[in-house]
């Protein structure tokens, strides 16, 4: 029988993921919304959804998340779409898992996203604190009672915010991933991503000792990530995932620019994979050619375990 993406990464495996779901929306004429960006895209353009997960599926990838990163309430509400919350959820998930349906010859999971993000990226548009944590929960719980394999809590960026997140996915008992983003600042340090007076040292000494099941350095800038693994490895003994963002954002959308070549994705993932990393993939900016190179070069991977 075939293992899942726990067993493999229990026998010291390399797990692929799917790359960028948002930017690759974009990239196929998918309209980003300036307040919710592309958490309206399963209630606006299903089969696109559709089609970018099972292109995934196709290019390797043994997990595929859901186009739910920016459909919390706190940000579909303000975009208009309040009344739609629990169908892009449910929808996203839906569309998952028709694409795995579709095209998968092996087991492939199906991950819930979750972000922290506000309505707009505005970091002054937060909802209450009471508010924010129940809009979590009933992402959480939406996407648990759908039939997601587990939850990936993406751009765990601060503290407050981010326990929050972690507080609503745990409470479903379902495996939880605990994304965190990074950046190197000119002087040599590992920062949040959107934070850089935060060192990412703090926001892992707060968030890890909560249990998530794996610890993902994502959307994050490729030069940091060597660093950002050591910092994850001086915490934490389970299994560790990269998968980084390559260009840049200007509101409400995604530039292509200096996109990492899907040949370079490989030979820095073999310097993670050396490090300890075991479960790879890609964020914004990536696509399923990405996916495709990394799962060419897995037997290359897999005796980059031992380096």
């Amino acid at each position: 029988m075939e293992k899942s993406w726990q067993q493999q990464l229990e026998a010291d495996q390399i797990v692929l993921i799917d790359g960028a779901t948002g930017t690759e929306l974009q990239r196929r004429g998918v309209p980003m919304d300036k307040v919710a960006w592309s958490g309206a895209a399963v209630l606006t353009h299903p089969d696109t959804v559709r089609e970018t997960h099972e292109d995934y599926i196709r290019a390797g990838a043994k997990v595929i998340i859901t186009n739910t990163f920016g459909s919390t309430r706190q940000m579909l509400e303000p975009a208009g779409y309040g009344d739609q919350v629990e169908a892009a959820h449910r929808g996203a998930v839906m569309l998952a898992r028709q694409a795995r349906d579709n095209v998968a010859e092996q087991s492939v999971a199906v991950a819930g996203s979750i972000s922290t993000e506000p309505p707009g990226f505005d970091q002054d548009a937060f909802l209450s604190p009471e508010k924010e944590l129940e809009a979590y929960r009933e992402a959480a719980g939406l996407l648990a009672d759908a039939g997601v394999d587990l939850l990936a809590l993406e751009m765990m960026v601060e503290t407050t915010h981010a326990s929050r997140a972690l507080q609503a996915a745990l409470e479903t008992k379902l495996p939880v991933w605990l994304g965190v983003s990074c950046r190197k600042t000119k002087d040599g340090k590992i920062v949040s991503f959107d934070h850089t007076d935060l060192e990412l040292a703090t926001v892992l000494d707060a968030l890890i000792p909560k249990g998530p099941t794996v610890v993902n350095i994502m959307h994050s800038e490729i030069g940091a990530i060597p660093q950002a693994i050591e910092l994850v490895r001086q915490r934490w003994s389970g299994p560790i995932g990269v998968y980084p963002e390559s260009g840049y954002f200007t509101k409400p959308n995604w530039n292509f620019v200096d996109v990492i070549s899907p040949a370079d994705l490989v030979s820095e993932a073999l310097g993670w994979v050396a490090a300890g990393v075991r479960l790879l993939g890609g964020c914004c900016g990536t696509s399923p050619d990405h996916i495709k190179a990394l799962q060419a070069a897995m037997p290359e991977l897999e005796a980059a375990r031992s380096a």
